[in-house]
């Protein structure tokens, strides 16, 4: 494989200031293959001071962003990949920007990117730090600073990264030359040095390194007041110019054969098959080279036509490989070249959830309760990169050795940020689903985490009872009529030795109505380990019961005073 040869150097100094809001960096993959299909990407990103945040916003921005882009599927173009992961991370700062609404403390940050790959460089960028090319002594700035200008020498920035729940970032491909050099930077840089001086600083220093750090001692001498970051590039050799966009050949990758035991495919023995529905397969493979042993998940023949249905697997990958978590199954990242469209997961040794309490039922509560908790990290590790799983249920979960827990399938994941509108999953009774999926999804409203938690309270019911909270009636439910007729069933009508107070947190956690439900999986959590005084009341006696009181003591007492006025008549 040929890569493109390159030189990179960054500084990023605080200046004459105390904090340094600014972050730079850059990552060239030392995995030959992954440098093949992603390239090397190189960033800079100046945190808005005003808004309180902004170094931990420029932080993030550049630190997620040269993490996840690397994770996107070797399928999707640069394009796609930026973008989407820039809108996961801008919908993130966005979020806890608003977190913070009455603090004033807003997570705002520019941002610029180049990402080389192959013959073409890709430019991402928002705000006023800069990306520019000099090529033959020209140079050149390849981006378009978003100020808005108030007069008197007075601006602010019209966009930013965190500053709307929608990001609006310019994107460009631009053709490398040998012997370009490009400069990332800061307004602590170039607001300060002028084209001459930037020239000769790319023009006369050996190194990128040395570039990077002559740049910011020029802008300090020029009398800089602010953070003062860049990143150098430089162009020393790129591969052939007739070499074919590998990503766009992967996006035509054919579906897998029909697979059996002792095949080979890519260099992976399959052992056997694991699991297998109209929409996909699971196998059991080795690696022919180092003999590790992997899951296989290939897409399923009956959707070789429909491109919603690849993109949507293309994306699994994406969405797993995002999941940072010792309860969520991890995504192998591939190391070689793919003939055909699958993508690879850690490989599990234990059983679904299902099945292990067929055989383990009834559980102790403290063993109950740790599956609990572990499926709720699980969760949580989705809801902080903006997931919803949306699907979770017992054959989603898999219990290995000492009881430890490995949340798996990405297949109905939601993830907010990125360019996609919601859809609802199908309740397919086949596959179960509706039994531990929040109602809301069939009238097509996303209820967001409150639909995992549903799920998880739902699961919770069961391994204390072996039932269902709304009794397996639910499965029949085609429509929210159907859902109103229904009624929570006490979990202590089928475990006696449940406590009140956690009936009432788990009735809690499956309520139809979202206004009752919890909001988060902690609160959830804390009410099924910790007894909340609330639930210990006494219930409030119903309205309608207080009003039959009152009348049958009125009728009480007109049917009293009847027996008198009886009485005295019979006696005159």
């Amino acid at each position: 494989m040929l890569s493109t040869h390159i030189d990179a150097g960054f500084k990023s100094s605080s200046g004459i200031k105390e904090i340094n809001e600014d972050y730079a960096g850059f990552l060239v993959p030392k995995d030959e293959y992954l440098r093949y299909v992603k390239g090397c990407a190189f960033c800079v990103a100046d945190g808005v001071s005003s808004a309180e945040a902004g170094k931990e916003a420029s932080e993030t921005a550049v630190k997620r962003f040269l993490s996840e882009y690397f994770k996107t599927p070797d399928t999707w173009s640069v394009s796609r990949s930026g973008e989407q992961v820039l809108s996961a991370i801008n919908l993130r700062l966005f979020r806890k920007s608003h977190e913070f609404v009455h603090d004033n403390k807003g997570y705002l940050s520019t941002f610029s990117s180049l990402v080389i790959k192959g013959i073409h460089g890709h430019i991402f960028h928002v705000g006023d730090s800069r990306v520019y090319r000099l090529r033959d002594a020209i140079f050149e700035q390849l981006t378009t600073d978003h100020t808005t200008h108030l007069g008197q020498g007075k601006s602010f920035l019209s966009r930013a990264m965190g500053m709307d729940n929608n990001l609006h970032i310019d994107y460009c491909s631009v053709e490398l030359q040998q012997g370009d050099i490009y400069l990332l930077s800061s307004d602590g840089i170039h607001d300060f040095l002028s084209t001459q001086q930037l020239i000769q600083t790319l023009m006369h220093q050996s190194s990128t390194a040395s570039m990077s750090e002559r740049l910011t001692e020029l802008a300090l001498e020029q009398g800089s007041d602010d953070n003062i970051s860049c990143v150098v590039v430089k162009i020393h050799e790129l591969p052939h110019q007739d070499e074919s966009d590998f990503t766009e050949e992967l996006t035509k990758l054919p579906f897998p054969p029909e697979l059996n035991a002792g095949m080979k495919l890519d260099g992976y023995k399959i052992i056997e098959e694991l699991f297998s529905s109209p929409r996909s397969q699971l196998y059991s493979v080795e690696d022919c080279e180092t003999g590790e042993r992997f899951a296989m998940k290939t897409p399923s023949a009956n959707f070789e036509d429909d491109n919603h249905y690849i993109d949507r697997f293309i994306k699994e990958q994406w969405i797993g490989s995002r999941i940072d978590s010792p309860h969520v199954v991890k995504i192998i990242q591939h190391t070689r070249p793919r003939s055909a469209l699958y993508y690879l997961m850690e490989w599990l040794n234990g059983e679904s959830l299902d099945t292990w309490l067929e055989n383990n039922y009834p559980l102790k509560p403290k063993r109950a309760i740790a599956i609990v908790k572990q499926v709720a990290q699980a969760l949580e590790a989705f809801h902080s990169n903006d997931a919803i799983h949306q699907d979770l249920k017992p054959g989603n979960i898999m219990i290995l050795a000492n009881d430890e827990v490995k949340l798996v399938d990405f297949g109905s994941v939601f993830v907010a940020g990125v360019a996609e509108l919601y859809r609802p999953i199908e309740h397919l009774g086949a596959l179960g689903t509706a039994s531990y999926s929040d109602p809301n999804y069939l009238v097509g409203k996303n209820s967001a985490v409150q639909g995992d938690i549903y799920s998880l309270a739902t699961i919770c019911y069961e391994l204390f009872t072996k039932h269902l909270p709304y009794s397996e009636r639910i499965e029949q439910c085609t429509s929210m009529s159907d859902y109103d007729k229904l009624r929570y069933q006490s979990a202590s009508t089928h475990n006696p030795i449940i406590p009140v107070w956690f009936d009432k947190a788990l009735q809690k956690g499956v309520s139809f109505d979202l206004t009752e439900r919890y909001e988060t999986v902690e609160g959830l959590l804390n009410d099924l380990t910790t007894p909340n005084p609330v639930f210990l009341k006494p219930s409030p006696e119903p309205k309608e019961a207080s009003s039959l009181v009152f009348w049958k003591i009125v009728s009480g007492f007109w049917f009293i005073t009847l027996l008198l006025m009886m009485y005295l008549f019979s006696k005159n």
